[in-house]
């Protein structure tokens, strides 16, 4: 026998095993020692929006039955050593993925990294925290599991295709992630847990007959009128397949030149710019959680999420929250020289002292006069020079320009700036002089607004630390709706976010899926399973 059961619990009975499964079997009529009783949480969200924290749950029981496996999408892959190669640029979530699904639909991937296997990209990251060294191929967004691998590890999407949600869930789960993703309302894996489970599919990967290469950088496309054959590499290797798929992530510069210079279709993107706000997470979980003192022993550390609509010379936009990490770190994730760029990170338990939180503002087409002249590199170029002016500002290291919140909406400078995660250091500077006017303003109009939100948001115990700017990519590659197939050239795929398409872990793995389908599905001899 099955039941399902819709349960608001408080956090005591969500949160503890023992209690959760006592309160359940009796809700299902059951003693919660009852021989065979099988209880498995389907899904579980935090409701904080009184002052008494509910916990919503729904629950399903089995007696008497075995259930169905958790998971369906698992790790038993075909050999696909001696089939047809499809050449995958980029060992990002998208390009991973596709690896997965182009195995399972027979064909051999063959991967090109311009980083390091993601334990060896350890060191060099050191190397940037602690020295303020940046290796323009090894560093926060380079290098095997992409930008997402030395992150939260965030797993929600808004992405509506709720059947390719949870096969990509499952099969992290079946490389090494805990079942809770599969659950949680906004699941997550964590910068420490993240690694392991990169390994792994590296690892089913190579052990299906693909193959990976490291420090492998594409310095060329070879072309045959308007088709792709393959990519020639750094090292002079022509590396040839059915396709190329390219998964190189939103801030691979290089190959956004190199498709201008062969005169391949592109076009500049609207992107989001700002900062990082950090507060004590003690503030957040109070504001969020309704409590006097802590957030107790059994609520996770709070997040949030803010948009506050801004009217400036007739325009309306809205300043938001942007990958918010409860309990987490600011890292520096310049991928050149000359450049101040910061991310937000969190381990698994998010058990820092800090939360923090990107704060941007759109920057649409409109917004480049006097960038024209770079046509499909216009944003990029305008991206990449506010973050030189952050290098400069800071002093020429990796030490981030930053500020107190009400000193930035006050146009005060801040003598003294709070303790930071941020491991290279801060440098006091009045950020409305750094960012673009548009940017600045907005954020100013808005900060105080989002109190009336978050009481206790606005306050001189955050500050402002710059620049958050790789959001998204602000470059598309174009493709077809459909096919994925690039309109110019046949048999080149553009995938994941450095194209446009995806903003995190999951849609970025999920158009991984999609253009390997698509791709064997019209040039592979096989039919797609």
């Amino acid at each position: 026998m099955r039941k399902e059961l819709t349960l608001v619990l408080s956090p005591e009975e969500a949160y503890q095993d023992a209690v959760f499964r006592q309160v359940v079997a009796k809700e299902a009529g059951f003693a919660d020692d009852t021989e065979g009783l099988i209880i498995r949480p389907l899904r579980r969200s935090i409701d904080a929006r009184s002052r008494r924290v509910k916990i919503n749950v729904t629950v399903e029981v089995f007696s008497g039955e075995k259930p169905p496996p958790i998971i369906e999408a698992g790790k038993t892959y075909p050999n696909v050593r001696n089939a047809d190669p499809v050449v995958i640029v980029g060992a990002g979530p998208a390009g991973l993925f596709a690896a997965l699904r182009a195995i399972e639909l027979g064909v051999k991937p063959i991967i090109l990294e311009r980083g390091k296997d993601v334990r060896s990209r350890r060191r060099d990251l050191a190397a940037l925290n602690k020295h303020h060294l940046v290796d323009p191929d090894s560093n926060y967004c380079f290098g095997e599991g992409g930008a997402g691998t030395y992150s939260d590890g965030k797993l929600y999407t808004r992405s509506k295709k709720r059947g390719d949600i949870r096969r990509i869930m499952e099969i992290l789960v079946s490389h090494g992630a805990k079942e809770e993703i599969l659950v949680d309302a906004h699941p997550h894996i964590g910068t420490n847990k993240l690694p392991a489970l990169v390994v792994n599919l590296r690892q089913s990967i190579l052990d299906a007959g693909g193959e990976i290469y490291f420090e492998t950088k594409v310095s060329d496309l070879i072309l045959e009128r308007d088709t792709i054959r393959g990519v020639l590499t750094a090292g002079g290797e022509k590396v040839l397949g059915i396709g190329v798929i390219l998964a190189t992530g939103h801030s691979a510069r290089d190959i956004f030149h190199l498709l201008a210079k062969r005169q391949v279709f592109i076009e500049p993107k609207p992107f989001a710019l700002g900062v990082r706000v950090e507060h004590d997470q003690n503030l957040i979980d109070k504001i969020q959680y309704h409590c006097p003192v802590d957030r107790g022993s059994f609520l996770p550390p709070a997040s949030y999420s803010l948009v506050q609509q801004t009217m400036l010379e007739g325009k309306q936009r809205g300043v938001f929250s942007f990958c918010m990490c409860p309990g987490g770190f600011i890292v520096p994730a310049a991928t050149s020289p000359g450049e101040i760029v910061v991310n937000g990170m969190s381990p698994s338990r998010r058990d820092g002292k800090f939360a923090n939180s990107g704060m941007v503002v759109a920057v649409e087409l409109e917004d480049l006069d006097g960038y024209h002249q770079h046509g499909p590199l216009a944003a990029m170029v305008f991206q990449q020079e506010v973050e030189q002016a952050a290098w400069v500002a800071a002093g020429k290291t990796q030490a981030a320009p930053a500020q107190r919140m009400e000193d930035f909406v006050r146009s005060k400078e801040s003598k003294q700036l709070l303790a930071s995660s941020y491991q290279p250091g801060l440098q006091s500077t009045d950020m409305h002089a750094l960012l673009p006017a548009f940017v600045s303003k907005r954020l100013k109009m808005a900060l105080p607004l989002m109190d009336q939100r978050m009481k206790g948001y606005f306050t001189n115990e955050a500050q402002l630390i710059g620049i958050e700017s790789r959001t998204s990519s602000p470059v598309r590659i174009p493709r077809d709706k459909q096919l994925l197939e690039h309109p110019q050239i046949h048999r080149l795929y553009p995938c994941g976010e450095g194209a446009g398409y995806a903003g995190g872990i999951v849609s970025a793995a999920m158009d991984g899926e999609r253009c390997a389908e698509m791709l064997v599905a019209k040039y592979h001899r096989t039919r797609l399973a």
